[in-house]
């Protein structure tokens, strides 16, 4: 049976990832109107280049301090070594799609229901990145995905 995607669904997703071994890795791609809550991120060291090198998990999107575009802004960077796993358990959620563009700060209550609306035609989206092209990482990321449009 087929998983109902329609509006007004909430679903739990997940993805795996072998070998994640450069900057660009999207885990999860925003759809606008979705709100996706990020449940938990588990990754594993696979190989290193040297002992200490990072992944890093990052969203790509509005900085609602600044109002500017298509921002990388880190949410974990770990130290790991080969066969090291780290879990990310810690929630958060992120929109599927950029606000129409505002001055900011974030200062008023029709910013914050730009923020909501999704209204521009810029996705957001959760990228892993690792500190050398030689080190590989096997990434599982679990989500909530609720669609409001």
């Amino acid at each position: 049976m087929a998983i109902a995607r329609g509006a007004g669904t909430e679903i739990i997703r997940s993805a795996h990832f072998e070998t994640v071994d450069d900057d660009q890795t999207v885990l999860i791609q925003g759809v606008q109107h979705h709100i996706y809550t990020v449940l938990s991120v588990i990754c594993n060291g696979q190989s290193m280049a040297s002992v200490g090198n990072y992944i890093r998990l990052m969203i790509i999107g509005y900085d609602s301090l600044a109002g500017t575009t298509a921002q990388e802004m880190i949410i974990f960077k770990q130290d790991m070594n080969t066969d090291q796993t780290y879990v990310w358990n810690d929630k958060f959620s992120f929109n599927g799609y950029e606000p129409t563009d505002f001055a900011g700060p974030m200062d008023d209550a029709t910013k914050q229901d730009a923020i909501a609306d999704q209204g521009s035609s810029t996705a957001q989206y959760i990228k892993a990145g690792v500190d050398d092209a030689a080190d590989d990482f096997d990434v599982l990321v679990t989500y909530i995905d609720q669609n409001n449009s």
